[in-house]
């Protein structure tokens, strides 16, 4: 199962959850105290993907999913109870403990089902933009990570972070006309 829209979780054993249940780009908050760079892309995917907040059901995770939902309105929500998200020791509560079957229910919704995106910027549209693999390639996507809000990326990141985004051909071409025009 695709998910079209960028899954909004705690951390890396989440989006490793997330990953084993369903085809899906995950942002990490990397705790409650959300930084603006993380509100930034959450931003940016509402508007390019949609954003399904997915947190851990306790009270980080809902202050979370609270602080998002006033800062970028509009996104969606996927649950699991409290009782899924117990880890098997007893110790841990979190959507890293839910099993793959839960996880795929909490987004089983016909608005999250879709097919999968086409990738319109190639690795070789990157290397001819002087953005892999050459001298300056790291500033140039240092410039086209603040233009873009997409954060910095390195090479090999780049091309996923793009698609992750939706970028289309025009937009990356103005971007880098920007960036050209700078130097």
């Amino acid at each position: 199962m695709k998910i079209k829209e960028i899954i909004v979780v705690e951390g890396k054993d989440d989006t490793t959850a997330i990953k084993r249940a369903v085809d899906a780009d995950t942002i990490e908050t990397n705790g409650s105290a959300i930084n603006d760079e993380t509100i930034e892309k959450i931003k940016l995917a509402r508007t390019t993907r949609g954003v399904i907040i997915f947190t851990d059901p306790d009270f980080p995770g809902e202050k979370i999913r609270k602080a998002i939902s006033e800062k970028v309105p509009g996104c969606k929500h996927a649950f699991i109870s409290k009782e899924d998200a117990i880890a098997k020791s007893g110790k841990g509560l979190g959507v890293e403990h839910a099993n793959i079957q839960l996880i795929k229910e909490a987004l089983k919704d016909d608005q999250y089902m879709h097919e999968t995106i086409e990738e319109v910027i190639t690795q070789e549209d990157l290397l001819l933009a002087g953005l892999i693999g050459g001298e300056g390639s790291k500033e140039r996507r240092i410039k086209l990570g603040k233009l873009l809000k997409i954060g910095y990326t390195n090479g090999k990141q780049l091309h996923k972070r793009l698609m992750m985004f939706q970028v289309s051909k025009s937009v990356f071409a103005e971007a880098l006309s920007a960036i050209r025009q700078e130097d």
